[in-house]
């Protein structure tokens, strides 16, 4: 009972329920496990009940929780004592903050200061725009006339509502207070919108994985430069409002034995790209190589002009390594080249704005070119990133941390070029970046941010009706009470990072805000347990950063989603994903039929199909079953199967034609992947994506997830319903996408939720 109960004060979840009216209890090592990886030890009796002591004593003595919260009007209930002064320390730096305190307000850098008394109203002074201006605070609200020497909070009762706190201006800002006694804590505060952003009109657009988008000038696969050529016409041509892309994040780079992981949903680092993307030819130094640094720079361009034909014409696969070892040559060369003066004044300000995030993270790619990419197996203390050895490193490898640094930012000015390209092509959104849920463990991030990881763990799924195993996605966890301690930095920094030339984020597995599955090392996925986060301040700090980058948040909430978290994530403007064949009505006592499209929801982001997933001409011409068939991967007998998805189809197709929406007939499979956008754009989703490989008709998954090296997972080139790939060039001339897409842009009101004709 008390390994219980201290498991629940931790978060640490002791039974979960796989489906209604079933309840699994998680077994007790497990949870020992979990509890220790957050520096608890309850693997005694003894044990058990000294931790509790300890939590208790420590809630009796805290002024300020971890971490405090504050949404506008929703001020946070603090159990102070009476007295305990109060002061707040405004972002340094932040966007929303100009000018410094008032003459005469306590504190300095936009302070405001408070104190809990008995009685009477509250007066005093408020922050607004980093200054501390006149007002009074009367039963919670701002009015005028009072004077600027600090905000004194009368009528606040230890634990009544401190709504003064409310009127702070949005921010990760700095709570102090000092109790009559003594005593003294500092908190982080964040203060955060209520909701993210939407945006004003309905968009529609690409979802694409770029290193499947060659064109003419990449140098083997999709690269920034496609992407920007890729929005610019679809905005101009199309009327579309974004492109989705895969995760570009940078991944942990190859060895001879061991290549690069294609996947882009296990990286090195999510807090920056990975400068595989770069279109060399586009880095302005490169125009101003001479002599044998330019010959090598165009033997360079052959072969890669050779690696894309490979890819385009001769059924190679995307070599990532080999198209890397072609860029990073190049990189070198054009290295030699001195940045001009302006040029070196953007990247002195890209590395102070990244500061030490940046210098870790290059520092990280720096050693495993000497030593190789397993941080744990470096020698002396570089594996850890903060002792005297990592000291010394840091000086002796000063030029090529300094290179990984100017890769960074390279890959920064050309992400912003593409967003560039996109609004300036007349999308409302733009560029739709995609967050992994999570990064490898002998990645850049996981060595430089090792405190808030958890050690020994890995997230996962629990055994459901799909995968009776479980599942084990090899990705250590974020400690939910290390976040909370740094405020949430580590989380406000990648967020921000990835938010910089975006009109939109993508978060995979959101659920994972709430709780994520937590497998102990050496178990099995069935021996682990759900662990919850603080989604308050998770959220929180989500809408913090998403309003300062004016950017739509989408939620892929696919699967099993504990109840209360959908309602929660649409309360906050966090968009679903909704994909068409999974989007049925199961409250019914029959089979659950299709939901007809006034009955979708509107805050999400509708598709057909997704990169996990088969592609519409596949599934609807049976492909992907034969496919699987072939793998070894079916769990039923293949007649079976057959008729299972055969059955699944043909609902929606009738539902279709019932709608008038299939007038060529359902025989013919293009004007079925027709009908199913016309569908779409029904419904009043407020964004429709349309996945870039369907306009033309390719028949192949991008990832066949529960396959390794029985498919080529993440490395196979946008193809047309032959199976011969398509160059970007072919595909802007494609007319089977081309009639797509105008009926897309036919069909695709501008009002939010407003129906199709």
């Amino acid at each position: 009972m008390g390994r219980a109960r201290l498991a629940e004060l931790h978060g640490v979840a002791t039974s979960y329920q796989p489906a209604p009216g079933r309840t699994v209890q998680v077994p007790e090592d497990t949870v020992v496990a979990v509890l220790a990886a957050l520096g608890v030890d309850a693997s005694t009796p003894r044990s058990v009940r000294e931790a509790l002591d300890r939590h208790d004593s420590r809630l009796r003595d805290r002024l300020l929780p971890p971490c405090v919260v504050v949404r506008p009007g929703r001020a946070p209930r603090l159990s102070l004592p009476e007295g305990t002064a109060l002061r707040v320390r405004a972002e340094d730096g932040a966007p929303h903050t100009r000018g410094r305190a008032a003459a005469g307000a306590h504190g300095t850098d936009g302070a405001l200061t408070a104190r809990t008394r008995e009685g009477g109203a509250l007066r005093g002074g408020a922050l607004a725009g980093g200054a501390l201006t006149g007002g009074a605070l009367t039963d919670g609200v701002l009015t005028e006339g009072a004077t600027a020497d600090g905000l004194l909070m009368e009528g606040v009762t230890a634990d009544g509502p401190l709504t003064a706190l409310a009127a702070l201006p949005p921010g990760a800002h700095t709570l102090f207070a000092e109790a009559p006694d003594g005593r003294r804590a500092t908190a982080p505060l964040i203060v955060a919108p209520d909701r993210m952003p939407l945006s004003p009109v309905r968009s529609h657009g690409f979802l694409v994985q770029l290193y499947s988008l060659l064109s003419a000038r990449s140098w083997g696969m999709g690269d920034l430069g496609d992407l920007a050529d890729l929005a610019a016409w679809s905005g101009r041509a199309l009327g579309a409002g974004f492109v989705q892309i895969n995760p570009l994040h940078a991944a942990v780079p190859g060895t001879p034995a061991a290549p690069t992981d294609p996947s882009p949903y296990r990286p090195s680092s999510r807090r920056f790209p990975d400068p595989v993307h770069l279109r060399i030819e586009d880095v302005p130094e490169y125009a101003h190589l001479r002599g044998r640094a330019r010959a090598r720079a165009d033997q360079l361009l052959e072969a890669a002009a050779a690696l894309r034909t490979s890819v385009l014409r001769e059924g190679a696969l995307i070599d990532r390594d080999a198209v890397w070892a072609l860029k990073r040559e190049a990189l070198e060369l054009v290295r030699t080249v001195p940045l001009g003066p302006g040029r070196r004044a953007a990247y002195c300000d890209f590395l102070a704005e990244r500061g030490q995030a940046l210098e870790d993270h290059a520092l990280w790619c720096a050693l495993a070119e000497t030593h190789g990419p397993e941080w744990r197996a470096w020698p002396g203390g570089l594996a850890d990133p903060r002792s005297a050895d990592t000291a010394r490193a840091r000086a002796e490898h000063l030029d090529r941390t300094d290179f990984h640094c100017w890769l960074a930012w390279l890959t920064d000015t050309q992400l912003a070029a593409a967003q560039r390209a996109a609004r300036d092509a007349g999308m409302d959104i733009g560029l739709v970046h995609d967050l992994a849920v999570g990064v490898h463990p002998s990645g850049a991030d996981a060595w430089a941010l090792q405190d808030v990881f958890a050690a020994g763990m890995s997230i996962g799924a629990p055994p459901d009706a799909f995968n009776s195993r479980g599942q084990d996605w090899g990705l250590p966890p974020w400690r939910p009470d290390a976040l909370a301690a740094t405020g949430y930095a580590p989380y406000r920094g990648l967020l921000r990072g990835l938010l910089r030339h975006a009109g939109a984020l993508r978060i995979d597995h959101v659920m994972g805000l709430f709780r994520l599955w937590w497998v102990p090392e050496g178990r099995e996925p069935t021996e682990g347990c759900y662990v919850r986060y603080d989604a308050e301040a998770m959220l929180a700090v989500l809408a913090l950063e998403a309003h300062r980058a004016g950017a739509v948040v989408i939620g892929e909430d696919l699967g099993t989603v504990e109840p209360g978290v959908r309602e929660e994530l649409e309360r906050r403007g966090v968009l679903g994903t909704s994909v068409m064949w999974f989007e049925r009505n199961y409250s019914g006592a029959g089979p659950a039929r299709p939901l007809s499209p006034e009955e979708w929801r509107a805050d999400c982001l509708a598709t057909v199909t997704t990169h996990d997933l088969p592609s519409t001409a596949a599934r609807l011409t049976g492909d992907h079953v034969e496919l699987r068939h072939r793998l070894g991967l079916l769990t039923r007998p293949l007649a079976e199967e057959r008729a299972a998805e055969a059955v699944e189809v043909a609902e929606w197709l009738a539902l279709l034609g019932r709608l008038g929406m299939l007038p060529e007939g359902p025989g013919d499979e293009e004007a079925a992947v027709k009908a199913v956008h016309r569908f779409l754009l029904r419904t009043p989703a407020r964004m429709v994506g349309v996945w870039l490989p369907d306009a033309v008709g390719d028949r192949r998954p991008q990832n066949l997830p529960g396959t390794w090296d029985q498919y080529p997972n993440w490395r196979l080139p946008i193809a047309d319903a032959e199976g011969r790939p398509m160059s970007l060039e072919e595909l802007v001339a494609s007319p089977r996408l081309r009639a797509l897409m105008a009926e897309v842009a036919r069909l695709a009101p501008r009002d939010p939720g407003a129906l199709a004709p």
